[in-house]
């Protein structure tokens, strides 16, 4: 479940015209967006769209293995899984050149610099702790992590990883 969206004050002024991303097979995971334009720094991409549910909802649909819930409050989560979100197909990045933004509840997609065209576009997803090792990351990147774990918690995750690295026999033992 992504949990990464800065709150902030009014929605993003979008104009409506030609698609910013194209959505293709992708080296990161199954299918993601590729920019097909030059995208600027601020530049909203797309609006991450989707079925507001319950955090009970919620919790039952992930645990049926559904990867695009979205986190927007205490409250409520959005279920991206509908087929006119193609923002959906945005994939994590340990580097990523998006970011989630929430708009009281409406989650925007922005480029926080400058995207070049066929570059894809990512953002982090945001995990918490809880079962980190559970969500790889393949990303690729210089400073891939190796999981899926929001910024603020990647300081203390390298420090887990340093001191009992993923597959460690004393990690089978407990």
């Amino acid at each position: 479940m992504s949990d990464v969206a800065t709150q902030t004050d009014s929605p993003p002024e979008m104009e409506r015209h030609e698609a910013r991303f194209a959505v293709l097979d992708s080296p990161i995971e199954g299918r993601g967006a590729f920019a097909v334009k030059f995208i600027a720094k601020g530049e909203t991409i797309a609006e991450y769209t989707g079925e507001r549910i319950s955090k009970a909802e919620s919790d039952r649909r992930c645990e049926d293995g559904n990867p695009y819930i979205f986190n927007i409050d205490d409250e409520w989560d959005l279920d991206g899984n509908v087929p006119d979100n193609a923002a959906r197909f945005l994939n994590h990045s340990c580097d990523p050149n998006c970011e989630a933004l929430d708009y009281d509840g409406q989650i925007w997609i922005e480029a926080i610099r400058d995207i070049r065209p066929g570059e894809e576009l990512t953002f982090n997803y945001g995990y918490s702790l809880d079962d980190y090792r559970d969500h790889p990351c393949g990303c690729g990147k210089p400073n891939c992590l190796g999981f899926i774990v929001a910024v603020e918690h990647q300081e203390q995750v390298r420090r887990e990883l340093v001191e009992r690295p993923a597959g460690d026999a004393s990690e089978k033992e407990q």
